[in-house]
């Protein structure tokens, strides 16, 4: 039997989570991360030969996360990111690529009698804010975006004209519930004054579209909401959105003697359809 033949390798480190506290003046904030590290380089001796001469263990890169968190953790989710790749090109030669994937699980201050609490918080069910850095030693990209949000209209949508044959039951509608947990990535070809104020004008650009734009289909919205992130901020090339639909169906009340005028809905995710697309600048 002829050798296999290695084409591709990398390994790393995933779910490396870290919450760090920021304390001034009595009043703390908390930033929680998911950190996965992967490395690409020359580690064929290990997989070849069970030569692990040039692998850096994984429990290193989880150790890496941590200490590089209490220097470079702080409101931007991509100036970590970048400081942990560069980290692992400076330190070891048989590193040749650091993908670095930042996800942040967001907490909100917990009001009390009405008041923030200096230092309670509660969960924020607003989508998760993510970075992703590659680097080299000769290029370094850097993405950012959200994902899991969950964001819902009540009106301002339909579906109409699609293909039917003899397997077709869906009725054409131009009034119905569109919802759907966003996923939304944005590439940056050059680096904003600000990530953070960047990405909230994305954010804000693309919910907008999604809110005041009558939706005919969930591609048509979809292109419309990147075409707005693109041009909110020029620093970045080009944006990918995953909508897959969070489907509301009509529930019949007609065995109860009740019609049902687009008021009572049953809520499912499962099947659900899945559109995706990525829009760059021309």
């Amino acid at each position: 039997m002829a050798a296999g033949k290695l084409i591709h390798q990398r390994y790393g480190k995933a779910r490396v989570r870290v919450l760090k506290v920021f304390r001034q003046d009595g009043r703390h904030t908390v930033k929680e991360v998911d950190v996965t590290v992967q490395l690409e380089g020359n580690f064929s001796a290990a997989y070849l030969h069970g030569d692990n001469r040039l692998v850096v263990p994984t429990d290193t890169m989880k150790n890496t996360v941590q200490v590089l968190a209490q220097d470079h953790l702080g409101a931007h989710l991509e100036t970590f990111a970048l400081a942990v790749s560069q980290h692992f090109l400076a330190r070891y030669r048989q590193v040749s690529q650091a993908t670095i994937h930042v996800n942040e699980r967001g907490w909100q201050r917990l009001d009390v009698d009405g008041q923030p609490h200096p230092h309670s918080f509660v969960r924020n069910g607003g989508g998760r804010p993510f970075a992703r850095v590659v680097s080299t030693r000769a290029t370094t990209t850097v993405e950012a975006g959200v994902e899991d949000l969950l964001i819902l209209k009540s009106t301002g949508s339909g579906f109409e004209g699609f293909p039917k044959d003899d397997l077709t039951t869906l009725p054409e509608t131009a009034d119905r519930i569109l919802a759907t947990t966003l996923k939304a990535a944005w590439l940056y070809h050059q680096t904003p004054v600000d990530y953070g104020r960047a990405n909230a004008d994305i954010l804000a650009a693309m919910l907008k579209v999604f809110a005041v734009n009558y939706s005919p289909s969930v591609q048509s919205t979809l292109y419309q909401m990147a075409e707005a992130a693109l041009q909110a901020v020029p620093e970045i090339s080009q944006v990918t959105l995953t909508m897959p639909n969070q489907h509301c169906l009509l529930a019949n009340l007609t065995p109860f003697g009740r019609e049902n005028h687009n008021e009572i809905f049953v809520p499912t995710d499962e099947p659900h359809g899945v559109i995706e697309a990525t829009v760059a600048r021309q």
